[in-house]
């Protein structure tokens, strides 16, 4: 990427760096604001093939799967690599064309993938299947030397998970459980949610214990009606202070804002935030 961004003008390239920073650190916990970032950075340099990646991933994190295919096969003829083809036949599967996802499974550019990617190939493969109703299909399709393999790499937990998630939708439910408890193994950094799944398995089910506590002190309450009393005057009185310091505010406010005029109306935080947007690029 730094290569590709030294094609630029200094100040855009530490611009547009700046923003695709923000779609890494964004993608996951908030792609919103990720693909708002993405879109800064595709109108600053929409040549750079970094930039066009970015974009895609952002728009695949909203689940905008068109955008973000169009978005793969660009930055796929800048490059000319192939490690973007899985993610380019899930986009497919989004659209609701599992028939195509299938024929990508099949097209040379697979051959050419590093294992990771390969694996990758498959899961999309199997779930492509599932779309269709293929429950048997899938199966087959994830059962490979990878699934059989003892050692673990970064792709284990999600192949094994898919595996079990697709026996259990087969009604295997006892070979579902044994390889929920294979992806458990696997999953040193709680990619999946397979320990709930065992779970839900063996009928365990969690208590919540804020609610616990809660029904514990209305319990507590019930015992102790005349402390009940000492504090209900107690508050009482705090909300008739309350009141009071809200009027003597609300008093303050009507001086200097009018909230029946229309110039006085506040700015919405989304509105803010694109503006603020807007002014960097």
């Amino acid at each position: 990427m730094r290569q590709e961004l030294l094609s630029l003008p200094k100040g855009l390239a530490e611009e547009v760096s700046k923003n695709l920073v923000m779609v890494a650190r964004l993608i996951d916990e908030d792609p919103e604001q990720a693909y708002a970032y993405s879109r800064i950075a595709l109108r600053l340099a929409s040549r750079v093939a970094a930039v066009r990646e970015a974009a895609g991933f952002a728009a695949y994190a909203t689940q905008k799967y068109s955008e973000a295919l169009a978005e793969f096969r660009a930055a796929k003829r800048m490059t000319g690599s192939v490690e973007l083809w899985p993610v380019m036949a899930d986009c497919e599967r989004g659209l609701g064309r599992p028939e195509r996802a299938l024929a990508m499974a099949g097209e040379p550019e697979v051959q050419k993938l590093d294992k990771a990617g390969q694996v990758e190939m498959r899961l999309v493969a199997a779930g492509a299947r599932r779309d269709q109703g293929q429950l048997e299909a899938a199966i087959v399709t994830l059962q490979s030397p990878e699934l059989a393999s003892n050692a673990v790499q970064p792709w284990t937990a999600r192949l094994r998970y898919a595996y079990a998630d697709a026996l259990l939708a087969a009604g295997r439910e006892d070979e579902a459980r044994e390889w929920f408890g294979k992806a458990l193994e696997a999953d040193k950094d709680g990619a999946t949610d397979a320990s709930d799944r065992l779970a839900e398995l063996d009928g365990v089910e969690f208590v919540d214990a804020a609610i616990d506590a809660a029904d514990d002190e209305d319990q507590d309450g019930a015992e102790n009606p005349v402390d009940d009393e000492d504090d209900e005057d107690d508050e009482d009185d705090e909300d008739d202070a309350a009141e009071i310091a809200a009027a003597e505010r609300a008093t303050d406010v009507a001086e200097y804002y009018d909230e029946d005029d229309e110039e006085y109306e506040p700015l919405e935080q989304s509105e803010a935030d694109s503006d603020v947007r807007g002014d960097k690029a």
